[in-house]
């Protein structure tokens, strides 16, 4: 699903992005909820970039990348974590372009995500290549996410790559594979 968020674009700069697990809903600008098996996603636009919140009978999960303001936990490279039942695999890489590539990698994303059942973009006033992307799937019994944060000002993608399961999760297991 693609959408034009109502808001001013407030990602300044890549850098700006700070990441956060178990935070509460945020206000949202836009959201797709989905239901894998026994897992319940929802993928979340906000303001200042997004929010995967993930549950299922044995527990929930939520992902924060955004620039939040009082945040002293800067985007990571890579996290490798347990958070209860939950297993967490997290990575982040800043892909740097030239005006002209950098309009060509945004046009190849947002159509990636924008008609994918379980795809989220929206693009912010002011820049058809300012935006936010979040595409799900469920392979081998584990959900995955990835997300790109659009800065054309500096000609910067930050994308993440997101992999959560529980052991002994039925809802995940019996799941058939989203597409690619």
């Amino acid at each position: 699903m693609l959408t034009t968020l109502k808001t001013a674009y407030t990602d300044t700069r890549a850098a700006d992005l700070a990441w956060a697990l178990g935070r509460e809903p945020l206000p949202a600008l836009a959201e797709l909820k989905l239901q894998l098996g026994y897992v319940a996603l929802q993928l979340r636009l906000l303001g200042a970039s997004h929010q995967v919140l993930v549950e299922d009978d044995q527990g929930q999960c939520s992902e924060t990348v955004a620039c939040m303001s009082g945040s002293a936990t800067p985007l990571p490279l890579g996290i490798d974590k347990r958070i209860g039942d939950w297993e967490y695999e997290f990575a982040a890489h800043v892909e740097t372009h030239s005006e002209e590539s950098f309009a060509g990698r945004a046009q190849e994303l947002l159509a990636l995500v924008a008609d994918h059942p379980y795809g989220l973009a929206g693009t912010f006033p002011g820049s058809p290549y300012a935006f936010t992307a979040l595409l799900a799937h469920c392979r081998e019994g584990r959900l995955a996410w990835r997300t790109w944060h659009a800065y054309p000002q500096e000609g910067t993608l930050v994308a993440t790559r997101t992999r959560v399961g529980t052991q002994g999760s039925r809802g995940m297991r019996g799941d058939r594979p989203a597409p690619p």
